[in-house]
């Protein structure tokens, strides 16, 4: 579920819609939990699917730890990637944002540690990355790990309208690393090892 202060709107041709904030949303925020509506594909479920409608599930899910594609049932699915995401998924199944969100602004995320099956090279963002490759998480999951640690501290501050939507069991070991008890589960554990094609 995105977060309720969203809207679907279209960006430009190039990337077509986008999950826009219709409100401030400040960092620390929950902005994405993975529900019960959600639908999760497994690589059985796949298999049966309709070809054509297996395009449609690649272009709109999610690869996650497990090989399973996940398409969010609502415009969470519309969030488009960034080199420099407004958002940063964690390993309990919740995405925070990373810095304040403006309204108008788009809520984004990094293709790269969502398991893309192939390589592709994004819009062009003046950053040093250009293409978004299947191993990124396995290159860039200390970072990634880094601005969830960075928001910590935000996260129990601002208000959490998604909160009753994370499984408790989920919640409450999240709510160990909280409290110090327990460390930060990284995003490399989110990652699924597939055939990663040549860079050169």
């Amino acid at each position: 579920m995105i977060h309720p202060d969203t809207e679907l709107r279209f960006i430009n041709d190039v990337v077509g819609y986008g999950v826009v904030a219709k409100k401030f949303i400040p960092k620390g925020t929950i902005t994405w939990v993975q529900d019960d509506l959600d639908q999760v594909y497994t690589p059985e479920d796949i298999r049966r699917i309709n070809p054509v409608m297996q395009t449609y599930l690649d272009t709109y899910s999610f690869t996650n730890s497990r090989g399973e594609k996940v398409l969010c049932w609502d415009h969470a699915k519309y969030v488009n990637h960034s080199f420099n995401p407004s958002c940063m998924s964690t390993a309990y199944d919740f995405e925070i944002a990373i810095r304040d969100i403006q309204p108008g602004e788009q809520l984004t995320d990094d293709y790269g540690y969502l398991n893309v099956s192939e390589p592709f090279e994004a819009e062009d963002e003046g950053t040093e990355r250009k293409v978004v490759y299947p191993d990124d998480i396995l290159n860039y999951y200390e970072v990634w790990d880094g601005a969830i640690k960075d928001n910590m501290a935000n996260i129990g501050v601002v208000s959490q309208p998604l909160l009753r939507f994370i499984p408790q069991a989920n919640w409450a070991e999240f709510s160990k690393v909280l409290s110090g008890e327990a460390p930060l589960r990284s995003i490399k554990t989110c990652y699924f090892e597939q055939k990663i094609l040549d860079r050169s």
